[in-house]
């Protein structure tokens, strides 16, 4: 009895030992969500197979194609640059491997940042490049999200610039492969970034994560893996054979191997699909959504700090001007019946003409020179612009087009007297209701000659799309922006202006209403661009 019990004991001990020894020597799952699978000839973007291609799941590191997508199209719209360098935040040192090793307050070149990005897949690298573009991790999220819809990927949204797991970041197999194509098509200058097998990043040289499965299958030249718990060993992969290029995406692998081996099988499977000889049909450009402004809301940030633009702030006002009031005169001022009113001339006679007054006002402008505040200037400094302005209200009619031909009749050249001998005062006014005033006043017995600009159909309007390291890289944007919208802007006078941080790139001599619809026709071609007012 005594030795069958022992017996037992042994053979329940043994396999107990079996058991435990195979579950250890078996490939344990990742707790990845449901594996998923995507296969599109590359040329065409048609589907050669799918399994589970739009089940949402956790990207990973495929997110940071994304990330690298958009610092592409940044650097080619001028927005930054590969030479730009970049201050590290502390979010972005204090992210979790894999990571570059970046510190606080250090400034490194952004190439370096896209290199570790796109070969370590590096995670401080990611947020630093997504934080220098955004202003904000919030803000790339928000890009990276308009951008996705612009391209075509249907079912992904993102909540950050490296793919670490967050709420509601999640994508497809479908929509990364069709990511992945936009990288080949849409910036095939930096496509080859996804190639090296290793590179410098500045700081450290790097290793590519992808090397083992580039340097298996023949063909290989990329793109991205990614790997978290929640999300397994995911791939994107492209490979190109005698002229035909697959890619493929493998979402939810259980290790790097199975992975590679999975994701060979799929790329052979459509080799074997297609045949050579097809003709390419890159994608469309992207179609971005024009975003909604509030009635008063910021719409664009420009700006500098370095070489790299960090935005100007534009506010842009939904409000109809309904009167334009006269300002109030000054403390200690000339008596009203000895100061000359331009502005309010029409005003007097209800019976003139909107239109005309409309006219006189886009003459008097074209007059000036094309920014008002350099008119202003010019004013100060040239006592003739007073004494030409004191005929116009003295034309006996009264009417606006009197006004108008007053103010285009050449006057005698005037000598140029030193500042010191001709002082002069430029006053402006804006009322709540957006009308401008300047009031020109030489001092101190001159009459006040105030003139008001009109702010709708005035065209001393312009648009902005951007600032650029060049003079000709800005003229170069220009032309091709007004290639592409020549509807709206063929009335608009191109102008590079040298600022402290770059050339700013502008369309001018516009009105306002024709200045709003080409911004807003440029944001949904994908262009940043802003209204220039008076």
């Amino acid at each position: 009895m005594a030795s069958r019990f022992g017996q037992f004991v042994r053979n329940f001990t043994l396999l107990v030992t079996f058991v435990v020894v195979a579950a250890c020597s078996t490939p344990k799952p990742s707790g990845a969500a449901p594996y998923a699978a995507y296969v599109m000839d590359a040329r065409t973007g048609e589907t050669i197979y799918a399994k589970n291609a739009d089940t949402r799941l956790h990207p990973a590191s495929l997110t940071k194609m994304m990330t690298l997508y958009i610092a592409f199209e940044a650097i080619e719209r001028g927005e930054i640059s590969l030479d730009t360098m970049v201050k590290i935040t502390k979010n972005a040192a204090a992210e979790p491997p894999s990571r570059l090793g970046l510190k606080a307050g250090q400034k490194v070149a952004l190439r370096h940042l896209i290199r570790a990005a796109a070969i370590k897949s590096a995670n401080d690298a990611a947020t630093a490049i997504g934080e220098a573009i955004g202003g904000s991790e919030a803000e790339f999220a928000q890009r990276m999200n308009r951008t996705a819809k612009a391209i075509g990927m249907k079912n992904t949204t993102f909540a950050n610039a490296n793919g670490l797991t967050a709420k509601g970041h999640l994508s497809t197999a479908s929509d990364m492969s069709t990511l992945g194509r936009r990288l080949f098509y849409d910036f095939p200058q930096y496509y080859n970034i996804f190639s090296r097998r290793e590179t410098d990043a500045g700081l450290a040289d790097v290793a590519n994560t992808n090397r083992r499965f580039l340097d298996s299958y023949k063909g290989a030249d990329g793109i991205k893996t990614g790997f978290t718990n929640p999300a397994g060993f995911n791939l994107t992969a492209s490979a190109e054979r005698n002229g035909v290029r697959i890619i493929a995406t493998v979402f939810g692998g259980t290790s790097t191997a199975q992975r590679n081996a999975k994701m060979a099988e799929l790329l052979d499977l459509g080799f074997a699909s297609v045949k050579p000889g097809g003709k390419a049909v890159p994608p469309a450009p992207p179609v971005y959504e024009p975003q909604a402004a509030p009635e008063a809301a910021l719409v664009a940030e420009a700006g500098t700090e370095g070489n790299r633009v960090m935005g100007a702030k534009t506010l842009r006002v939904s409000t109809v001007i309904s009167a334009s009031p006269r300002p109030r005169a000054r403390p200690g001022s000339a008596p009203a019946e000895a100061q000359t009113l331009l502005a309010a001339a029409p005003a007097a006679d209800p019976g003139v003409d909107p239109i005309a007054e409309m006219i006189a006002a886009e003459v008097a402008v074209a007059a000036m020179q094309n920014d008002i505040a350099g008119a202003l200037a010019e004013a100060a400094g040239t006592p003739g612009v007073a004494m030409a302005a004191a005929p116009m209200a003295q034309v006996d009619d009264g009417s606006v087009m009197s006004l108008a031909a007053a103010m285009v009749t050449p006057t005698p050249p005037v000598p140029m007297a030193k500042p010191e001998h001709v002082p002069t005062v430029i006053h402006t006014a804006t009322p709540l209701d957006g009308t401008q005033m300047a009031a020109i006043e030489p001092v101190p017995t001159a009459a006040e000659v105030v003139t008001r600009i009109s702010t709708s159909g005035g065209r001393h309007w312009g648009v902005n799309i951007g600032r650029f390291n060049s003079r000709t890289s800005a003229e170069r944007a220009l032309m091709k922006t007004m290639l592409a919208e020549s509807a709206t802007l063929n009335e608009g006078l191109r102008k590079v202006v040298q600022k402290s941080g770059g050339y700013d790139a502008n369309f001018m001599g516009l009105s306002q209403d024709q200045a709003d619809l080409a911004c807003r026709r440029l944001q949904a071609r994908g262009t940043q661009c802003f209204t220039i007012g008076p």
